[in-house]
């Protein structure tokens, strides 16, 4: 298994680290726009990524890059949302993406404002559909880029603390014990647990906003 496991790492980490954090970036920015981000798997890339990381600097830049991805991804979403949302939203891509999550997006969106567009970066689907909506919506850009890049923030430090993490304790119990790659595994996977369990709470919180309409402003939050 630890065979197994020093082959995988040592592919990423022969990439060229410029190469991969911007890799990274790139598919956080596909991931944050417009519905790209329901077929791009961006988490998978940066906790790839974040094996490979070697140093402070690396890991900074890395961290850094996805963040930026982040906004970047958003705000093309909301500026595509502010010029042609509406003939998107109709469109046959708006129309396989399905009406009910458009509404579903809108209405959490009415009632929480920023609150959502924070919320939503750690959801599927809805991470990105909102900048879209937002970008069709009263919420002014300063308000949405900040509330996302908050989340963006946090979300970006975990992924790359874990991946970083996990593959720095196996790189050290390597040759020590037979267990290692078990342990790097088990970090991963228990990782993966938290971060399914906070989307089912989070679900939960917004599902109770979702499913009646708000006031039509989202610069009021409503409870």
């Amino acid at each position: 298994m630890n065979d197994i496991l020093d082959g995988l790492l040592d592919t990423v980490q022969e990439v060229d680290p410029v190469v991969r954090t911007l890799l990274a970036g790139l598919f956080i920015m596909l991931e944050t726009s417009v519905l790209v981000g329901l077929v791009v798997p961006g988490d998978t890339v940066v906790l790839v990524a974040a094996t490979a990381v070697g140093s402070p600097a690396e890991y900074f830049a890395l961290v850094v890059t996805c963040i930026v991805g982040a906004l970047g991804g958003g705000s093309i979403g909301f500026w595509i949302g502010r010029t042609i949302g509406p003939w998107l939203r109709a469109s046959r891509v708006g129309r396989l993406i399905g009406e009910k999550h458009w509404v579903r997006a809108e209405n959490f969106l009415d009632h929480r404002g920023g609150i959502a567009v924070f919320t939503s970066r750690f959801l599927p689907v809805l991470h990105s559909l909102t900048p879209l909506t937002v970008g069709m919506s009263t919420l002014r850009y300063r308000t949405f880029i900040l509330w996302l890049a908050a989340a963006s923030t946090i979300w970006s430090f975990l992924y790359v603390s874990v991946g970083s993490a996990a593959a720095g304790t196996y790189r050290e119990l390597d040759g020590q014990v037979s267990w290692a790659a078990y342990l790097f595994v088990g970090i991963i996977l228990a990782f993966l647990a938290v971060v399914w369990l906070v989307k089912k709470l989070l679900d939960r919180y917004s599902a109770r906003f979702m499913a009646r309409p708000g006031d039509g402003d989202a610069r009021t939050r409503e409870d």
